[in-house]
């Protein structure tokens, strides 16, 4: 089905990983721009924090700033041996009478910052620069003094952030694609598989539902086209009704099934006898069977009586599965035999039959939804994929095999549920039976 459909739901999963991926690297972007900005703020306020811590040592010290305007050895931008203070700097003075003094003679400072106060960034000699200003108390008088110091860290730590991510950008993207195509098929292959299924079982549906529709077409069709005796007739409503039947099964099985695949509320669950719900449905088949002279036996054997936990309803329809699908294969005359044994941790079901038997290499498929293992069988394939829906869904186990007879074996185990009830009404049928021996006369 998918290959027919290529553009389809093949597709969802390189869809889904594609935007997953859109949105993964919209969302890296707005990340690393924000982790841009958070880095060159921060820098930047560390920045102005260290100019701030200069600018006040500074104007505390008047001496400095009088060797600065006496042309004497200061070391206002502490690049020489004195570390007056904390960085390198770029240092502007102005003092009394318009003297100036400037730590690099290659840094003109624009005018309208003569006197800003800051913090401000502003481009002098080519170079960005982060700069603060305040006044100055000199022994002649008073001044401005400027300090800056370049944005060049800044500046090479935001490169130097860009290019990890841009490096990590293409390998996080990957991952996120390839992630999110492995998830996706993964979630997506049983959808896919259901649908398939599902598109099978409608075309498998329908093939099955037109068969008996047409055979009754064509008998009525035959019937009207001229007049016939009554018993012909007759013979004509009675192949319209045994395909009517076979149409009302039919429906039933599918109704059954659709209802099992919704999901409803499974009906309650509750400690179940199997030998004597084996012994009662096999009741229902015996007319059937004497009637092709087949011999139907039960036997309930085990150490502890048969008990599990299940819908009562549904073991009796598994039950009722597995007996018409032995009397249907088998040839008349022969043998159906129902075996309950319950042990100490598991209750085990077997039905089996003189027919046919099922081949080995069919044995996997032989529950799956319309599948027979003979051409030859009546009926569309639906009761043991209703069998096989119980087992799975009271924790059952099948193991199909032969029979002792040569036919087939349809066996299914369950762990076994301790019920006091079941077990004490045993053990007294023992100690009856045992105490009825006892008083028997020899």
């Amino acid at each position: 089905m998918s290959a027919a459909n290529p553009t389809g739901f093949g597709r969802l999963p390189v869809r889904v990983a594609a935007i997953t991926t859109a949105i993964v690297a919209v969302l890296y972007v707005i990340a690393a721009l924000a982790v841009l900005t958070i880095s060159r703020n921060n820098l930047v306020a560390n920045i102005d924090a260290r100019l701030a811590r200069q600018l006040t040592a500074i104007q505390a010290s008047p001496d400095v700033v009088d060797e600065a305007l006496g042309g004497e050895a200061a070391d206002l931008d502490n690049d020489g041996d004195e570390r007056r203070f904390d960085a390198p700097l770029v240092v502007w003075v102005t003092g009394p009478g318009g003297s100036s003094y400037k730590s690099d003679s290659t840094a003109v400072l624009p005018v309208d910052l003569a006197t800003a106060t800051g913090p401000a960034t502003a481009t002098i000699g080519g170079t960005d620069m982060r700069l603060v200003g305040g006044p100055l108390t000199a022994a002649d008088g008073s001044g401005w003094v400027t300090i800056a110091q370049t944005l060049g860290e800044v500046t090479s730590a935001g490169n130097t952030l860009i290019l990890a991510e841009v490096l990590t950008a293409p390998l996080l993207l990957l991952v996120v694609f390839i992630g999110s195509l492995l998830v996706g098929r993964r979630v997506a292959g049983p959808i896919e598989q259901a649908r398939v299924a599902q598109l099978a079982f409608t075309a498998d549906a329908s093939h099955e539902l037109r068969t008996p529709l047409t055979v009754i077409e064509a008998e009525t069709s035959l019937a009207l086209q001229s007049e016939r005796e009554p018993a012909a007739y007759q013979q004509t409503l009675v192949r319209i009704q045994d395909e009517t039947l076979h149409l009302r099964r039919l429906v039933d099985d599918l109704l059954w099934l659709a209802r099992f695949d919704s999901a409803p509320t499974p009906p309650t669950a509750e400690p179940i006898d199997v030998g004597a719900l084996a012994v009662t449905t096999a009741e229902r088949f015996r007319a059937i069977c004497d009637q092709h002279g087949m011999s139907l036996s039960t036997n309930v054997t085990g150490s502890v009586s048969p008990v599990i936990t299940a819908p009562p309803e549904w073991i009796a329809q598994l039950l009722s599965v597995l007996l018409d699908n032995a009397v249907r294969h088998s040839p008349n005359g022969s043998q159906v035999t129902v075996t309950v044994r319950g042990d100490a941790g598991r209750v085990a079901l077997a039905v089996e039959d003189n027919g046919p038997g099922i081949p080995p290499e069919q044995r996997d498929q032989i529950l799956s939804r319309f599948h027979t293992a003979s051409e030859t069988h009546e009926g569309a394939g639906l009761g043991l994929a209703i069998g096989d829906a119980i087992v799975r869904s009271t924790a059952g186990h099948w193991d199909i095999g032969d029979a002792a007879g040569g036919g087939a074996r349809m066996s299914v185990w369950w762990q076994r549920s301790p019920s006091r009830a079941f077990d004490a009404a045993s053990d007294e049928q023992s100690d009856a039976a045992d105490q009825a021996a006892s008083t028997t006369p020899p």
